[in-house]
């Protein structure tokens, strides 16, 4: 639901709708819209447009890989049985 008022724009949800069209209404989030979140006409939430003040998006270096292709580590070769320190370790707390 939208309400027009003076000089601003104040969409409304319900629980169930937000759940439905999530995507929608954080969309318009984006776009600068606020949502007012409702459970049964009452209002219990607002969700607003993060204000840039404070928040520093950085941008990656130059010629740095994008997050899908960054090279795993090795896998650590440990002579450590994981499986019986854990048991050990729940045993003790009983």
């Amino acid at each position: 639901m939208t309400i027009y008022g003076y000089d601003m724009v104040m969409k409304t949800a319900g629980v169930a709708e937000l759940k439905a069209r999530l995507s929608e209404y954080l969309r318009a989030v984006r776009r600068g819209e606020s949502v007012t979140i409702m459970d049964r006409e009452t209002p219990i939430a607002k969700m607003v447009p993060i204000q840039a003040v404070g928040l520093r998006i950085r941008m990656p270096a130059e010629g740095a890989p994008p997050p899908n292709r960054v090279p795993l580590p090795a896998p650590l070769r440990l002579k450590i049985d994981v499986v019986q320190l854990l048991l050990e370790e729940r045993q003790g707390e009983r």
